[in-house]
């Protein structure tokens, strides 16, 4: 399944690193952003994250809710929001129920090698669950960004 705007976003069920379950559908009435990313305390994640760090509070005064979701467990999450002190809440999805709802397992190559993997993807969701914006290849440089630039341009 391809999702694309306008598409009700798939709801997850996920634990962040203190085991507390999360779910997009406990968001409705503020906006959502659902950023998928290969793995914690990678150089192109830690970016990613750092910028979201760097973002938050903007991102919070246009009402919105971060997720960072990877395969990673809760001890994993946990190190890298210390190390980096990220704000928002990352999620754990080992057995890739969001990521593959979200089509964000794809196959990659590598060095020659074909392989299954997170495909840095964001998905921007309004109050009502609506898919409004999908960065299917997000620059871990300038997602966050991006992500403020379009919520700003398309407020109402």
């Amino acid at each position: 399944m391809k999702l694309k705007v306008g598409d009700i976003a798939p709801d997850f069920n996920l634990p962040d690193p203190a085991g507390k379950t999360h779910r997009l559908t406990d968001c409705r009435g503020q906006k959502a952003v659902v950023y998928f990313y290969p793995k914690d305390n990678t150089p192109g994640c830690t970016r990613q994250a750092c910028a979201f760090r760097d973002s938050f509070a903007a991102l919070r005064e246009l009402n919105a809710v971060v997720f960072g979701i990877s395969r990673d467990g809760g001890e994993s999450h946990l190190k890298f929001a210390e190390k980096y002190n990220l704000p928002f809440i990352l999620l754990s999805d080992p057995e890739l129920k969001a990521i593959e709802a979200y089509g964000a397992w794809q196959q990659k190559t590598s060095f020659g090698k074909t392989y299954m993997g997170i495909v840095r993807s964001t998905f921007v969701i309004d109050e009502n669950g609506v898919i409004i914006k999908i960065f299917p290849k997000a620059n871990p440089d300038t997602n966050a960004a991006d992500i403020i630039q379009f919520l700003k341009s398309s407020d109402s």
